[in-house]
């Protein structure tokens, strides 16, 4: 993603989250700005965006950790499997340090819920009134840390598994 990319994030927060204080574009600037961040954008064959993600790479080499901050799809788009590309480009960005990574989701998103726990997130908590002004509730969802091995071989439940 890049500044020329803010105006149209913030067409489409506007589209998706009109209840919950869509991002503005100060927002999107601040993400882009923060160095441990890295936001991504999906573009049809016209060269459109069509979506939008953002993950925080945090912690340090020795304990690394992400969040996903946000995933955005146009409403003309959703089913058509952009959400998916985003969320598994922000897992092989967060893959490549290692560590869990966390994010909160709507509870009443069931799509999404769906979504990330297909990609091996498991719901750890619930944080009432979390989203603004709607005062909806979100579900803190956390996919363990993973390595080639477990994913493709093992259980990625037990991280002490070794394979040989």
């Amino acid at each position: 993603m890049t500044v020329g990319d803010i105006d149209r994030c913030v067409e489409l927060e506007q589209l998706l989250f009109p209840e919950d204080d869509p991002w503005h574009a100060i927002s999107f600037r601040s993400e882009l700005a923060a160095r441990h961040n890295r936001y991504i954008t999906a573009r049809d064959d016209d060269g459109r965006m069509v979506g939008y993600a953002g993950i925080a790479l945090l912690g340090d080499a020795e304990h690394p950790e992400a969040e996903v901050h946000t995933i955005g799809v146009d409403p003309q788009c959703h089913r058509g499997g952009v959400g998916t590309k985003l969320l598994e480009a922000l897992l092989a960005e967060a893959g490549r340090r290692g560590g869990p990574v966390f994010l909160e989701v709507r509870t009443d998103n069931a799509a999404a819920i769906a979504l990330y726990a297909k990609h091996g997130f498991h719901i750890i908590g619930l944080r009432k009134n979390y989203y603004h002004p709607s005062g909806a509730d979100a579900y803190t969802m956390r996919r363990p840390a993973l390595s080639s091995m477990t994913t493709e071989w093992g259980d990625a439940n037990r991280p002490d598994e070794v394979l040989s």
